[in-house]
């Protein structure tokens, strides 16, 4: 089975990356010899549509299933329509993730897990409280 972890880094003790749109790297791995590929997101600074954008990306490379923090709902829309499984809750390694996912310890989400624009620091910049 290939599996797509979103990932801060590109190897298999990288930490699984909370945000599947925004995250830096894809690490791509064969659940059966353990085998990987990293994959630069190039969405990770969209200014809007990082999470379809992504999610296209990991469709094209024709993986099984999603690991990931949180996956907004344009993101799980297209991965839903490619019959990718999404996975969601995930933390520590890529390789602890692939392995609890193997193991049943990880379960399949049937909904997204946050709203749009999840992760871009909604602050705009402006330094302001509403204190």
């Amino acid at each position: 089975m290939k599996i797509c972890v979103s990932a801060s880094s590109d190897n298999l003790d990288a930490e699984v990356d909370s945000r599947f749109g925004r995250c830096p790297y894809f690490v791509i791995v064969d659940s059966e010899t353990m085998e990987f590929n990293a994959v630069s997101n190039d969405s990770t600074n969209a200014a809007h549509g990082a999470g379809i954008q992504a999610a296209q990306t990991v469709v094209n490379m024709g993986v099984n299933v999603v690991i990931t923090g949180n996956v907004g709902p344009n993101a799980f829309n297209v991965l839903s329509a490619s019959g990718i499984r999404i996975v969601t809750g995930a933390s520590g390694s890529v390789r602890e993730a692939v392995e609890k996912y193997k193991k049943g310890q990880l379960k399949e989400i049937g909904n997204p897990t946050v709203g749009g624009h999840f992760g871009m620091g909604g602050g705009r910049g402006r330094g302001r409280s509403n204190f």
